[in-house]
């Protein structure tokens, strides 16, 4: 079955030309040009991956992102953040609310087609991984479910945010450097950057409450899930 792609996009040109190349590779598309549109396409459609603009005329890209993301029935849908803002506040930003990738206008559409499938690539990992269940202190993961609960109370977390909580706790006591967490956790082919690791450890902390205190930072050489 093809995976389906939904581009949230008020630019028609723009629009039309991912969603021409994105089907000429296989995916299932659909576009929408509005954020109350988006809202409502991603629930009927139940999409693999969002692409989604930022400058959109009614709902902000960066609203319908934190709804996504809120909502445990879409949490887990991968989102590329399209903008035509650069700068590194704006990339942060869009991550810290959790986008799973930024791809700045004007961009290449061949580099936006294999940031997809990057995205969907460690997507797929994720769910064919090996059948466990993590349990340490009031924190549980389980793999199979794809469910994180602290004392039985679940969290909601992003795709990236599960695929690099479950990287950690099950390697406990190992100490990883941010570019061995972004080969292993984003994939060796990944286009985003070092700060992207800080970012996403910083929001998986909040997520995790008390629990969050596990994930330890080395100062000057990485991270590392503690059991103690």
């Amino acid at each position: 079955m093809a995976q389906k792609i939904l581009i949230v996009e008020d630019e028609a040109d723009i629009r039309e030309l991912l969603s021409y190349n994105l089907k000429a590779e296989g995916f299932e598309v659909s576009e929408v040009g509005t954020g109350g549109e988006a809202l409502h396409a991603i629930q009927v459609a139940s999409p693999h991956l969002l692409l989604l603009d930022l400058m959109l005329p009614d709902v902000s890209g960066l609203e319908i992102c934190r709804k996504v993301r809120r909502d445990p029935a879409m949490a887990g849908i991968p989102i590329i953040m399209l903008t035509a803002k650069s700068s590194e506040v704006d990339r942060v930003v869009g991550l810290e609310l959790g986008a799973d990738d930024y791809v700045v206008k004007p961009f290449s559409v061949r580099e936006v087609v294999l940031r997809v499938k990057a995205v969907l690539s460690r997507a797929e990992v994720q769910e064919t991984s090996d059948e466990e269940v993590i349990r340490c202190g009031a924190l549980t993961v389980d793999v199979k479910r794809h469910t994180v609960t602290v004392d039985g109370r679940p969290r909601s977390l992003t795709a990236t945010e599960f695929r690099l909580l479950h990287w950690l706790a099950s390697r406990p006591g190992i100490v990883h450097d941010r570019d061995s967490l972004l080969d292993a956790v984003w994939g060796e082919d990944s286009f985003v950057t070092p700060r992207t690791v800080d970012t996403h450890i910083r929001r998986l902390r909040e997520k995790l409450g008390e629990s969050g205190r596990m994930v330890e930072t080395l100062r000057g050489v990485g991270y590392r899930f503690s059991e103690s």
